[in-house]
């Protein structure tokens, strides 16, 4: 059976896009807002963290636990379902904006190499439903695809360069030409 790195390949190059995109930002350039009501790249990046942070805690993916206890706090829903409460975290401290997209990259990470293709049919209830890991995985990849799509714009907007990110769409990792 194949390892979930081999059927999802490549989306550790979009980890890569979003971590050269994030890289270079200042804290004037995460917190620019382009209108009052939209989120700023600072605000955007800590969501996609922290997002992952959750669900990856939800399915009880390998090595979760370290990045969970790194959280600075959890709310809790009628259910006891948790989640991270995001605003404790910052979303203008570049380095700790970094630290939090390598650091909630580790648990995927680990889930790619270990689980394989039938490790995706296990289910638990999560607000009721009856969620596989399969649809959490599916959650995660789109969840970060969706808003790493917001940062470009975020970034183009500022003039910023995100080559990675924007021209290649976050797809680095090219595929091997044909055989002539």
């Amino acid at each position: 059976m194949h390892k979930l790195s081999r059927i999802l390949e490549g989306w550790d190059g979009y980890q890569t896009s979003l971590l050269r995109a994030a890289a270079p930002l200042t804290r004037d350039q995460l917190n620019w807002r382009p209108a009052p009501d939209r989120r700023t790249a600072g605000e955007l990046l800590r969501h996609i963290c922290m997002g992952r942070i959750t669900w990856l805690d939800r399915m009880k993916a390998p090595g979760i636990e370290s990045v969970a206890a790194r959280v600075p706090q959890w709310q809790y829903g009628e259910d006891g379902t948790r989640s991270v409460a995001e605003e404790a975290a910052a979303s203008d401290d570049p380095a700790a904006l970094n630290d939090w997209l390598a650091l909630s990259w580790q648990p995927i990470h680990r889930l790619l190499e270990e689980w394989t293709v039938d490790d995706l049919f296990e289910t638990q209830v999560i607000f009721d439903y009856v969620v596989s890991r399969q649809w959490m995985i599916w959650r995660i990849l789109s969840h970060d695809t969706h808003h790493g799509g917001q940062l470009a714009t975020l970034l183009a907007l500022q003039g910023i360069a995100a080559p990675d990110l924007r021209e290649q769409g976050g797809h680095i990792i090219i595929p091997p030409r044909k055989s002539a």
